[in-house]
């Protein structure tokens, strides 16, 4: 009982972090090119409470969590017009880009706290940095790494979209309301762990050895 509390203590902080500044990210370049739709709603913020789902941001990630497996999760979409745009199509690129981009900035952001812990002397602080840090690291490298996908609505589809020719990328898109469904059929086979899986260890390793940790 001790670890699992432990556990959610330690995870708590990064994975709302992780998921509201992904959505932020999306609002806030969205707003850049000329769609206020989420900026109209609040949604350009660093209040989590804008962003939480009960369920995507808190009950699943819990779940994951305790019961082991690839830690998932979502919360509530930034709402993005992209015909208000200034180019569609292009811009779709960036700010799609924009939520697994804060990922990557947090992932080195964590491996930072965790070189300021090991720097520290051993106290009560520096082993909640490194521990918090650690797992900053995971959470937004499997959100990165997932979001990537080439498959709409994640973002990586989106990038698909905004990359491949129009009659292509129209084909394309059409997956987009079955998008979801295919996700958690791949999580639930386990497919989706063996496809980002390796990417995820890579990306780790990649922050780690950066920071030489």
């Amino acid at each position: 009982m001790n670890n699992i509390i432990q556990n959610i203590a330690i995870y708590a902080l990064p994975v709302i972090f992780a998921i509201t500044l992904h959505e932020a990210a999306h609002g806030y370049v969205a707003k850049h090119f000329g769609d206020l739709t989420a900026y109209a709603q609040g949604r350009v913020s660093l209040n989590p409470i804008r962003h939480i789902d009960p369920i995507g941001t808190i009950l699943l990630p819990l779940m994951t969590l305790l019961l082991g497996g690839i830690l998932f999760g979502w919360a509530k979409p930034v709402p993005v017009d992209f015909s208000a745009l200034r180019h569609p199509k292009q811009d779709m690129l960036w700010v799609a880009l924009a939520g697994p981009g804060a990922n990557l900035f947090m992932a080195l952001a964590w491996a930072f706290i965790i070189k300021l812990g090991l720097a520290l002397p051993e106290s009560d602080f520096a082993r909640p940095m490194i521990l918090m840090g650690e797992a900053g690291i995971k959470i937004n490298v499997i959100l990165m790494v997932l979001n990537l996908l080439p498959l709409p609505p994640l973002d990586g589809g989106r990038i698909a979209v905004s990359l491949l020719p129009h009659r292509m990328s129209a084909v394309f898109s059409k997956i987009e309301p079955y998008g979801f469904m295919i996700l958690l059929l791949l999580l639930i086979t386990g497919v989706l762990g063996a496809i980002i899986g390796p990417f995820i260890s890579i990306t780790i390793q990649l922050v780690v050895w950066f920071f030489g940790l």
